[in-house]
């Protein structure tokens, strides 16, 4: 009898085990997860924990990178727009360089440029979340540099005391310019146009002018100089620019280069044209192109903190990318000086200059083009190594966590006929000690 009882608490503990183990299958083929608590696999359950940190984690990510795009491609939006109305005002400029124009003409000429730079700044502060993008907040650190320019068309031993009429090409060829030749000059500075001219040789006192007596010229239309010509330099080192680097020539050639005579965006010229005309009035092209090589090498810039915009694109501390935007303003531009004044294109010498302007306003705007192009470009491959980082994970994840169907499926079916087998059993051993209950009766 006691055997009998013993027997049948055994079988309803193996029956228990049994609907243990198949509770616990059910819950795996149900969940897909062959961990459901950490008592079922400590070391495994934390492992997997980790895991699904770091995919949520670089599933933000690459949201965090995918909306950096969104952001760069509104920015990029104002500056195509921006370049497409400068490429407009370089032929309305080129339009009022032509004499066949009147002054009515060139005043309704300059009216388009008054608009047009309104719309430049409209494209500047173009927002993305409430912020502004291509107003120069954006910008990286910067320390004060002085604007530079350089020509690298002129001969290799050209220097700032170097006659007109014995410059040379870079070829080693006379650039022409004789010595009953005017050479006029033209720049524009915070909006406003001056001119100046200089013949290559005093007829009165038989000086021949060199090229820094030209900027010297210059120096004399406006109150205070604006060419810094005693700094006039010959080297294939051209100077330090805001972040701190120093720049050479493309070529690494030596090339002269003139500079701002004032450090900062204050004393920064927005653009210079040379014109060379011969005694009966001909302008000889092709020593004025070769004048007009000054392209800027350093722009100029102002002591500005950090305030680049930053993208989070890992799942660690400051693994991230950062992103610097340019001011795109018009007065940053060269296009209109800090009392709002528009350069003006009513002469045909203020024309002149503008088309030196558009030509670097319009690099400047290529320049951050091709910037935001190269940023946007990196994030395309920052966001698929994400996904690709992320699938790799889950996968890894997988192996850890999730429960292998089939197996899980034996197992149930498994326990199921142990189950059944200890309740015909347990029923058998109930029915044996009935019998011996009806031998007392």
């Amino acid at each position: 009898m006691m055997n009998s009882f013993v027997i049948s608490n055994k079988i309803v503990n193996q029956l228990n085990r049994n609907f243990a183990s198949m509770a616990t299958h059910m819950q795996r083929v149900a969940s897909g997860q062959r961990i459901l608590s950490v008592k079922d696999d400590p070391a495994g359950w934390a492992i997997g924990q980790r895991m699904s940190v770091e995919i949520r984690s670089l599933n933000q990510a690459l949201s965090n990178t995918q909306r950096s795009q969104s952001m760069l491609k509104v920015a990029d939006g104002g500056v195509s727009s921006t370049i497409d109305i400068l490429r407009t005002l370089k032929e309305k400029a080129i339009d009022a360089a032509n004499d066949s124009n009147t002054d009515a003409d060139r005043k309704t000429i300059q009216k388009l440029f008054d608009q047009y730079a309104d719309q430049i700044d409209d494209n500047a502060y173009i927002t993305y979340n409430g912020k502004f993008l291509l107003d120069g907040s954006h910008s990286a650190a910067s320390r004060l540099s002085q604007q530079a320019y350089t020509n690298e068309l002129l001969g290799k031993d050209t220097a700032a005391d170097t006659k007109l009429t014995d410059l040379l090409r870079r070829d080693g060829s006379s650039a022409g310019i004789l010595a009953g030749d005017t050479i006029s000059f033209s720049f524009v500075k915070d909006g406003k146009t001056y001119s100046a001219s200089i013949a290559a040789k005093d007829a009165q006192t038989g000086k021949e002018a060199t090229l820094a007596d030209v900027f010297a010229a210059a120096n004399g239309t406006k109150a205070g100089e604006v060419f810094d010509v005693a700094g006039m330099s010959y080297d294939n080192v051209i100077g330090t620019d805001g972040q701190g680097s120093e720049v050479h020539t493309a070529s690494e050639e030596n090339a002269i280069t003139v500079k701002a005579k004032t450090a900062g965006t204050a004393g920064s010229i927005a653009g210079f044209a040379f014109s060379v005309t011969h005694a009966d009035g001909q302008v000889d092209k092709g020593a004025t192109n070769l004048l007009n090589g000054f392209t800027e090498t350093i722009q100029a810039t102002d002591v500005r903190a950090d305030n680049m915009l930053t993208t989070q694109s890992g799942t660690r501390a400051n693994q991230s990318i950062r992103t610097a935007l340019g001011d795109m303003r018009s007065t940053a531009l060269g296009l209109r000086g800090s009392d709002g004044s528009v350069i003006n294109v009513s002469t045909k010498e203020g024309a002149q200059a503008a088309i030196a302007v558009l030509d670097n306003a319009l690099n400047r705007a290529l320049d951050q083009s091709t910037t935001i192009g190269a940023y946007s470009s990196r994030m395309d491959y920052t966001a698929s190594n994400l996904t690709t980082q992320s699938t790799n994970v889950q996968a890894a994840m997988s192996t850890i966590m999730d429960a292998d169907l089939a197996r899980e499926m034996t197992e149930y079916a498994k326990a199921n006929v142990l189950s059944q087998a200890a309740m015909a059993m347990l029923a058998q051993s109930n029915q044996n000690a009935g019998w011996f209950l009806s031998l007392l009766r």
